[in-house]
């Protein structure tokens, strides 16, 4: 029997090395602070700044994937009805080439055809 996907989640994720996931995180993080220390320096309260940076990037991107995108599929499925949030559009068709059309031969260099064969 499958267990749910959620179940069969957390048992992958339990059996990972959480302490070298974290030793490469904050190995990481460290010499990414260190670089961005050696070009931009220490002046200006440039760390600070990047901080904050940092904060504004990750609070927009928690309200559009917290906040936007589910009120967007709610809008889309509230104002518009069932059927229109549902209607996916076809896949293309890719288009078969006849047999003896030129894209469908084969394209070896000349120097191969002047070969003698030696069976």
């Amino acid at each position: 029997m499958l267990l749910p996907l959620r179940r069969r989640l957390e048992k992958h994720v339990a059996a990972w090395p959480w302490r070298r996931v974290g030793v490469l995180a904050g190995v990481s993080l460290v010499l990414a602070l260190m670089l961005v220390g050696y070009l931009f320096g220490t002046s200006d309260h440039f760390f600070s700044r990047l901080f904050f940076a940092f904060l504004v990037f990750v609070w927009l991107l928690a309200v559009t994937f917290l906040a936007v995108v589910p009120f967007v599929n709610w809008a889309t499925g509230h104002w518009f009805g069932r059927g229109w949030a549902e209607v996916s559009t076809p896949a293309p068709r890719t288009r078969r080439t006849p047999a003896g059309s030129a894209a469908a031969r084969s394209h070896s260099s000349s120097a191969a055809s002047r070969r003698p064969e030696t069976r």
